[in-house]
């Protein structure tokens, strides 16, 4: 009987239309973000923060831009490892020209760059669309690549040919580089996921996501009613390279510290896109919790047998959590198809009615 809205009344249209219009829901969104930025810092060690934490934000981040574009506009994009890769050369190129700049001020040029990008790969969509634009943008993905690959001057004309986040403090304290700690890194890399978080939850509720899912649903029909099939297509391309872009620099930034092109195959491009797909394709929420799953999955599979008191070899064990990772997407996309954001919402829906019957 605690999540009921039965009593809460709305009298403006602003309390009506806001994000999370129940008061439980409010408190809940508010404990659960201090809970992340204050409890991590100060109880996980440098394991967790590092190997999980990090790259889990990093991920969402990336999955979130690749769900704007597929979840919301419908178009399909296997070049998401090409727009990351294209933010972390823009970020270490930026770095590296103008120290001075801040380091959040880098990262969001990074992202203006990798949008720039995206617009342009993004041109064959108003022409082609389905299989044949994954095609058009695991093109750009290839291109990307062999392009940062073979022109040195990306990274500085480094011999070994990998590139290497400079030290930056922000506020005095020390944000990327060997001394810059995981806590801080972690606290930097969820305060831009929360904010882009935010930002794209309105951009989907705005005119702009309306447009979006327009295209999606009857593309002919959304042209007819005004919808603008170029300015939309590309503005869903730039904005979702953009996120792409900025998680491409936090990759290198404050995770990995130092990267080669390797990080940025198409390897990393299918993963971003299973986690929308589990997480829930057109869900902000999905985004986040396909991240949580993909990352968080393997790291349970690989330390069962030793909780379980199994002794396995090396190579079976990895095999033996590979079969057991595809065998559960395959799960999750025959119970539920809309994804792990589908389930909580039956589960919400379930709890308001209970413990009446339905």
């Amino acid at each position: 009987m605690i999540y009921r809205e039965a009593g809460q009344f709305k009298t403006s249209y602003a309390a009506d239309q806001a994000i999370f219009p129940i008061l439980q829901d409010r408190m809940l969104v508010t404990l659960g973000i201090l809970a992340a930025f204050v409890v991590p810092p100060l109880v996980a060690n440098e394991y967790w923060l590092q190997a999980v934490l990090i790259p889990l934000t990093i991920y969402a981040l990336a999955a979130l831009g690749l769900n704007l574009l597929t979840g919301y506009a419908g178009q399909l994009s296997l070049g998401t490892g090409g727009f990351m890769a294209v933010g972390a050369y823009a970020a270490f190129k930026l770095a590296t020209a103008f120290p001075w700049l801040n380091i959040l001020v880098v990262f969001g040029l990074a992202g203006l760059m990798a949008a720039m990008v995206g617009i342009l790969f993004g041109i064959p969509s108003l022409r082609i669309k389905g299989f044949y634009l994954a095609v058009a943008t695991l093109a750009a993905q290839f291109f990307l690549v062999w392009l940062f690959n073979k022109v040195p001057w990306f990274v500085n004309y480094a011999s070994s040919g990998t590139i290497t986040a400079p030290p930056r403090t922000m506020l005095g304290v020390m944000v990327t580089g060997p001394q810059a700690t995981a806590p801080v890194r972690y606290v930097v890399a969820l305060g831009v996921l929360a904010l882009f978080a935010l930002v794209a939850k309105n951009l989907v509720r705005g005119r702009m996501g309306r447009s979006w899912m327009a295209i999606r649903d009857r593309d002919i029909a959304a042209e007819i009613i005004g919808v603008r099939p170029l300015r939309t297509k590309l503005l869903a391309f730039a904005i979702s390279s953009f996120y792409c872009g900025v998680a491409g620099a936090e990759l290198v930034f404050l995770y990995l510290g130092s990267a080669e092109t390797l990080a940025f195959d198409i390897t990393l491009s299918f993963l971003v896109l299973f986690m929308v797909i589990i997480g829930g394709l057109g869900s902000i929420l999905g985004s986040l919790l396909g991240a949580a799953f993909i990352v968080l999955i393997p790291i349970f599979l690989t330390n069962a047998p030793h909780h379980l008191g199994l002794a396995l070899p090396v190579a079976l064990q990895k095999q033996i959590e590979l079969m057991v990772f595809g065998a559960l997407i395959i799960f999750f996309l025959i119970v539920e198809p809309h994804g792990l954001a589908r389930l909580w919402q039956i589960g919400k829906e379930k709890l308001r009615l209970w413990p009446f019957p339905h």
